[in-house]
């Protein structure tokens, strides 16, 4: 835990790793508080009518511990793979810690994705269970005969034991509370987070156990020293993601801090400020564009009575405009950080110890050496544009990409791991992006690989070949648009236009279809048949500015 300094040069050049042999995820976030305190609360859950369910330290301990010991009692094996494919839960808490004290290797899942994205993730990571609920058991039941390596489905709401599947809760109450967690290396794998697609499907990225460890600096530092008494958590950000799984759920209870489990199934700024307000949330991360929305609300001081201490937020740059709200609205600085589901939240800032720039990604994390390189692995002088760059090894990065060792290899430039961005360095040490270096698409705090996306719109009947793209969107950063050649036979009306959102809203998810379609002749392509993305997005920043 970083001890609050002066200066974050102190803390900086004072902060030193300190990594076990042995490490597990699972224990180190419940079992040594249970161990301590077995009556602190853990998870606060909560409806949108205002039930709340609070579950001790304690209390997920022995549920998690039922959980490891129906898992192994089924079969699975340390190594093996389950996914998790709930909203913010109890049930997808305690499976991800089970699964780690177990010597699995989890894998959370988005609830809004459609079958295809199910699919390959569920084929690609090999697993060999999967936790979820009622409503998506559909999707899982859909696809049994192209996951033959799915041997189990538990669903948290059965009601009993159903065809295909097996009645998590149901199933629970006949096993132990009492578990011995397996003796897992730092290094053992625990985790499989996908990530967006720039040329065809996602790729896995797989974490050891001391990811966690990892996570620690840049975590304390964004949320101005988490552990604080009477600190609480809560993020609108699913748990199916990195930052909202890694960064918000498991750094808080590494710390003891307890976390609210809430998430609508889309977000409201007038609810996310009541629910702050109504259970005294002290600690929050939430993208820029749930800012965004919320800066429309007028007077939220004198309506909300807010306990908020910190507010971090990433994805997405969050500006001089809505940084000054913060001070103005909320009474405090908005802490950006940066990262990705690769190699997650190396840079950060911290009001309390340093002076945030509007702007700035902030200054690398203690432990992480984050700089700007040349295409020969050098660092650049302050101010020279180039690529964002981690330094090799770090406890934070990925062991590998999962079943692709070609594209982990691409990605290393010496002993440095590209983050995927360009940006350039000031003469403090501040850290400020510049874009993009791939195709990834930036829209309300999501990162959207647009090869998944073209994928799925080649199989609908209407499209011959199909381009994606993010547009700038004052909202959202940026706005999914498709540029669609049509096969022989159809038109581009908008009948046609709506059936082919609807196809890729509901055979991937509702936050990757195309908010805007264009009907086109032909692609810009290469000499060797790749589309030109480059040139259709910079056609659309143009069209926009002479608008």
């Amino acid at each position: 835990m970083l001890t609050r300094t002066d200066s974050y040069d102190e803390l900086y050049n004072s902060f030193a790793w300190d990594i076990p042999a042995r490490f597990n995820m699972g224990v180190d976030v419940c079992d040594k508080h249970a161990a301590r305190n077995p009556e602190a609360p853990a998870l606060i859950v909560t409806s949108a009518d205002g039930d709340l369910v609070t579950y001790s330290f304690g209390a997920i301990r022995a549920l998690s511990n039922q959980a490891a010991n129906l898992f192994t009692a089924h079969g699975l094996a340390p190594g093996d793979r389950i996914s998790v494919l709930l909203p913010q839960s109890v049930e997808a808490a305690l499976t991800h810690v089970a699964a780690w004290k177990a010597g699995l290797i989890s894998v959370p899942l988005f609830t809004l994705f459609g079958e295809d994205a199910l699919k390959f993730r569920l084929a690609d990571s090999g697993s060999a269970a999967v936790v979820t609920d009622l409503a998506n058991h559909r999707k899982i039941a859909a696809l049994a005969d192209a996951l033959p390596g799915l041997k189990r489905v538990y669903v948290i709401d059965a009601g009993g034991n159903g065809e295909g599947f097996t009645d998590f809760w149901g199933a629970m109450g006949r096993a132990s509370d009492a578990f011995t967690p397996v003796a897992t290396a730092a290094d053992d794998p625990g985790l499989i987070v996908y990530t967006s697609g720039t040329t065809g499907n996602p790729k896995g990225a797989l974490h050891a156990h001391r990811t966690l460890l990892g996570h620690l600096p840049a975590a304390e530092m964004f949320h101005n020293f988490l552990g604080r008494p009477g600190d609480l958590m809560w993020t609108p950000a699913d748990w199916a993601w990195i930052g909202g799984l890694m960064n918000t759920l498991m750094c808080a209870w590494h710390h003891g801090v307890p976390v609210v489990a809430y998430r609508a199934r889309k977000y409201d700024p007038e609810e996310a400020l009541a629910l702050m307000a109504r259970l005294g949330v002290r600690n929050t991360f939430m993208p820029p564009t749930a800012l965004r929305l919320m800066s429309k609300i007028p007077d939220i001081r004198t309506r909300h009575d807010l306990k908020l201490r910190s507010v971090a937020s990433a994805g997405e740059a969050v500006g001089a405009e809505l940084f000054r709200w913060g001070h103005e609205a909320l009474g405090l600085a908005i802490n950006e950080f940066y990262g990705q589901t690769e190699c997650n939240i190396v840079v950060s800032n911290c009001a309390e110890i340093m002076e945030v720039r509007p702007g700035s990604m902030g200054r690398p994390a203690p432990g992480h050496v984050v700089d700007i390189i040349d295409a020969d692995g050098n660092i650049l002088p302050p101010g020279r544009e180039g690529d964002i760059a981690c330094r090799a090894p770090d406890p934070v990065m990925l062991l590998e990409y999962w079943n692709n060792p070609e594209a982990t290899k691409a990605n290393m430039r010496g002993d440095w791991w590209l983050m995927g961005d360009t940006g350039y360095r000031d003469e403090e040490g501040y850290l400020w992006f510049v874009g993009r270096g791939d195709d990834v698409i930036t829209s309300a705090g999501y990162r959207i690989g647009p090869g998944e996306i073209e994928d799925c719109l080649s199989h609908h009947p209407a499209v011959q070949l199909a381009a994606v793209v993010g547009v700038p969107d004052p909202v959202r950063t940026e706005a999914v648009k498709a540029f669609v050649v049509l096969a022989p036979g159809h038109n581009g009306g908008a009948e046609t236009e709506q059936a082919i959102r609807d196809f890729v809203k509901t055979r991937l998810s509702s936050h990757e279809y195309p908010r805007m379609i264009e009907f086109v002749d032909e692609l810009p392509m290469t000499a060797t048949g790749k589309i030109k993305r480059k040139e259709l997005r910079d056609a659309e920043i143009a069209k926009q500015r002479d608008a």
